[in-house]
């Protein structure tokens, strides 16, 4: 136990001080456990940097109600067992008034009994997995739609263009699990049936053989539900094996990480979307993104980094409406009721029935230069 303890703390303060320089003067402290390292960096990172754009332009402008933001983000090396270990600490030692942007479904479910150990919100948790929707939660606040309703518009977009024979590819989780669900329900509703559901371990897959099973079925398209690494690696095996097959992924892979892993490979994957187009200027939060990003020297951004940016101002929000002092309770009470909160053309409302915040889904397409493409 003693061993742990100290890792989890040397964890804390290596990653609070490599990964953020959180003003020195912060009041609010708010937790991010995530996986900074292994397959999922990529797109953590550029969440966090997305968030960060608002929160240090918050706390520019002399923070939320006179007290500035600081955002501890710790590497869970997305394993959930340390998500819960080191958001325990988060909570018990850094006193972090919520929980914010976690990457992971099961990352995210096993935070739940720590949430209501401790009543302790968590808001923007970076998934769509509906257990996180579908009984609600109270202390659990999404600023996003379901991988269900991605999955469902995915199948669905694919059959309007002609293709009957979709593989899906998903790996053995429950974040696998409730994506295919959502798959299945696209499914059913255009009348067809998956040629293959093959399941693939989260830790360590070998995809060569599975290619090799959806090149000889010869699949029009497969639907990969995984992280980017492994996601990048199946669509590599499959052109190894000679698959042409059209690759859709969801939104946890909207990334540019995700397409720097996928190289050469990267051109013609359709990633689904859970926030509008990251070009589009006309979208208010767009702008508004692109404008603090340039102020900062970045070229861009991202969808990864627009999702972060999203919860980023949500979280705000709660925060300002929580008053001069927050709890972690009179944070929960002041999100839950949050109605028609404009962040830039898009609104959140919560209630005690729905948690939800936005259910806005869109389909991209990675072209030449590697861009998402809409």
């Amino acid at each position: 136990m003693t061993n742990t303890r100290s890792r989890i703390l040397t964890t804390l303060g290596l990653t609070a001080a490599l990964l953020l320089c959180a003003p020195a003067s912060a009041q609010v402290r708010i937790g991010q456990p995530s996986g900074f390292t292994g397959s999922v960096a990529a797109g953590v990172k550029e969440n966090t940097d997305g968030a960060k754009l608002y929160f240090d332009a918050v706390n520019a402008r002399g923070g939320v109600n006179g007290q500035k933001i600081e955002l501890l983000s710790v590497d869970d090396r997305f394993d959930p067992k340390v998500t819960v270990e080191v958001a325990r600490e988060l909570i018990t030692q850094q006193k972090v008034i919520a929980l914010f942007l976690n990457r992971g479904t099961p990352h995210a479910q096993a935070l739940l009994p720590l949430l209501a150990e401790y009543q302790v919100p968590l808001v923007g948790p970076s998934t769509g997995a509906m257990v996180l929707h579908e009984p609600v939660n109270p202390w659990v606040f999404n600023v996003r739609a379901t991988y269900q309703r991605e999955a469902a518009k995915a199948i669905e977009h694919l059959a309007s263009i002609g293709i009957t024979r979709i593989a899906v590819l998903q790996t053995d989780d429950s974040f696998g699990a409730d994506s295919a669900a959502g798959a299945q329900k696209g499914f059913d509703q255009v009348g067809q049936k998956p040629l293959l559901l093959i399941k693939f371990p989260r830790e360590k897959p070998d995809f060569a053989p599975l290619a090799k099973e959806i090149a000889a079925a010869q699949a029009q398209a497969v639907m990969v539900i995984g992280s980017a690494g492994n996601t990048a690696n199946a669509v590599k095996a499959l052109r190894a094996a000679g698959s042409r097959a059209q690759v859709v992924t969801l939104s946890n892979n909207a990334s540019a990480g995700f397409i720097q892993l996928l190289g050469e490979h990267a051109r013609g994957v359709i990633v689904t979307q859970v926030f509008p187009n990251e070009r589009r200027i006309a979208s208010p939060l767009i702008k508004e993104a692109r404008e603090l990003a340039k102020a900062k020297g970045l070229d861009s951004v991202s969808p990864a980094m627009m999702e972060g940016y999203a919860a980023a101002k949500v979280l705000v929000e709660g925060l300002r409406r929580a008053g001069p002092s927050p709890t972690p309770r009179t944070l929960r009470d002041a999100l839950e009721n949050i109605s028609n909160f404009d962040i830039g053309g898009l609104t959140v409302s919560y209630s005690s029935t729905n948690h939800t915040g936005l259910d806005f889904a869109d389909l991209s397409i990675i072209d030449g230069s590697g861009r998402f493409r809409r």
